[in-house]
């Protein structure tokens, strides 16, 4: 677009705001859906494991709300496919709280999770959680192995068609036409069959013939990988992987019997890996930039670095300790509360040492970049609930406004390190919120009659209605500002030397859970 579009939105003057439609076309064209930033859930999915689907098993909604049951089935799908992508079975979910992302990774996708939370509070509350959870996980895996076999009989009479068919060989010849990644060879024996069922499946030397079957009836649809599929497998580069080794490129010469034997080796590995792996381990520590991993983890080996809603310069430091780190093939960070980012440039104080949350790339650090707290707060509203109805709480922010004022003209305060917190919703009146908030930032309200409180609700309350519509400009401007922010720390992993691939993606939909963007980027590996 033109400098001149938006020139009008602003009074050169005044820099007052006269034009309200245009603030909010520019609004949205500064968006990240309208900036085309983003690379789509859909295709890098596709690109790391092809059309195989997810193991079926355990319903998160049973365990959690709405919101964190989105999230969790989402971003456990992605990080699934990324540590077998990357050909890792080690995560450390950083900020894991209550541990509902690091339950569901151990025992829906058999990967070795460490989850690390400042709060002891957090890490005992996940400990027993999961505990209890896996007691229904016995449950879930013997309804799981009854569905698949009611399954197995109704499909019997039909002969299964190739949207059914779970795993596909990606054959090396058409990888090379279309320049697109390689891919070991256990990505290639994509598993038929749910995480749960594993130990069945290689236990059981009946099924032996079945396998034959199965391998004999995807062969035509093996060699029809689409066009469409290899243009997305681009969204990875080449050396995001290990290069195959010799001896798998001779596969599409294998006899039948040799398939099949290779079809049941991988099936052996992953139950060997399931029946292993099966772990999380909830642990307490706080989480800087110059943390030492192996400090916390004794064990840590080759493994990828998550973050569900990690707070302020958490999500920060997780990319930082992300590209120190050798060890650490990947990461996938969704950050939330901007507010609680730190600023170098926000008191301009000189701090060679200290590590900021923002920004975090060389081009912004260059021009002295500052966004300022009422800024980042904006960045934490949710445009998308707001359009679907779900409208701003006005009477709260009202309240916060007014008593705002009570605390600056009777008490002269203008700044504290106290905070007023949910004191709305515990509150019966406008008087019992002020009485409640003074006690908690811990001012005197005994001489503070009731009459001179009510003497400012009063006062204000006129101006209701304008404090909302200065909020929904908020809302309307809180992409753009979330856009600097996730873009900050995109570009400073694309200044990083080792950095094979990052991008941003849209995991959530957003009136479920507003802070929907992921920041992922793989790690170049080294070539033995």
């Amino acid at each position: 677009t033109d400098d001149d579009t938006f020139s009008g939105v602003f009074c050169e003057n005044s820099e007052k705001l006269i034009n309200v439609h245009l603030f909010a076309l520019a609004a949205k064209y500064y968006s990240l859906s309208s900036l085309e930033v983003c690379t789509p859930l859909e295709d890098i999915l596709e690109a790391l494991k092809g059309n195989s689907q997810g193991a079926t098993g355990i319903k998160t909604d049973e365990f959690m709300n709405n919101k964190k049951s989105h999230e969790v089935q989402v971003m456990s799908e992605l990080v699934d496919s990324l540590a077998n992508y990357c050909g890792i079975n080690q995560v450390i979910d950083i900020g894991s709280g209550k541990g509902y992302l690091s339950s569901f990774l151990s025992m829906q996708y058999n990967l070795k999770v460490y989850g690390i939370d400042s709060s002891n509070s957090n890490t005992n509350g996940a400990y027993e959680r999961n505990r209890k959870l896996k007691k229904h996980w016995r449950a879930y895996q013997s309804r799981g192995r009854a569905n698949l076999k009611c399954q197995s009989l109704e499909k019997a009479n039909d002969r299964p068609v190739e949207s059914e068919i779970k795993y596909k060989k990606i054959d090396e010849k058409l990888l090379n036409h279309a320049n697109s990644l390689q891919i070991q060879d256990q990505v290639i024996m994509q598993d038929t069959v749910p995480s749960c069922d594993f130990t069945q499946m290689a236990a059981s030397e009946t099924r032996t013939e079945a396998e034959a079957a199965l391998v004999t009836q995807t062969q035509s649809a093996e060699s029809k990988l689409s066009e469409e599929v290899l243009a997305n497998l681009n969204v990875l580069p080449a050396d995001a992987v290990e290069v195959f080794s010799s001896s798998h490129s001779k596969w599409g010469k294998l006899s039948e019997e040799e398939k099949v034997q290779r079809k049941i080796t991988s099936l052996k590995i992953r139950t060997r890996k399931s029946s292993e792996s099966n772990l999380y381990f909830p642990l307490t520590s706080c989480i800087t930039a110059e943390t030492e991993l192996s400090d916390i983890i004794t064990d840590l080996e080759d493994c990828m670095m998550v973050g569900l809603h990690t707070c302020g310069d958490l999500a920060a430091n997780t990319l930082r300790i992300f590209t120190a780190k050798p060890e650490i093939k990947a990461v996938c960070s969704v950050g939330c509360c901007y507010h609680l980012l730190s600023e170098q440039f926000e008191n301009q104080e000189e701090c060679c040492d200290k590590v900021w949350g923002f920004p975090m790339c060389q081009y912004l650090k260059d021009k002295g970049w500052c966004c300022g707290r009422n800024a980042r707060m904006s960045a934490c509203l949710a445009l998308e609930r707001v359009a679907v109805g779900q409208m701003l709480p006005t009477e709260s922010l009202f309240y916060r406004a007014v008593l705002q004022v009570i605390i600056e003209e009777i008490y002269g305060v203008t700044k504290s390190d106290r905070h007023v917190g949910k004191t709305f919703s515990k509150s019966s009146s406008f008087i019992d919120y002020v009485r409640r908030s003074l006690k908690k930032l811990e001012l005197d309200d005994s001489e503070l009659p009731d009459s001179c409180i009510m003497d400012y609700y009063e006062k204000y309350k006129h101006r209701m209605n304008e404090l909302e519509a200065f909020n929904m400009l908020k809302v309307v401007l809180a992409p753009c500002i979330e856009v600097l922010i996730l873009l900050d720390r995109l570009c400073y992993l694309k200044e990083q030397e080792n950095i094979a691939w990052s991008g941003l993606v849209k995991l959530f939909d957003p009136v479920k859970s507003p802070r929907c963007y992921a920041v992922i980027a793989l790690k170049k590996q080294s070539c033995s």
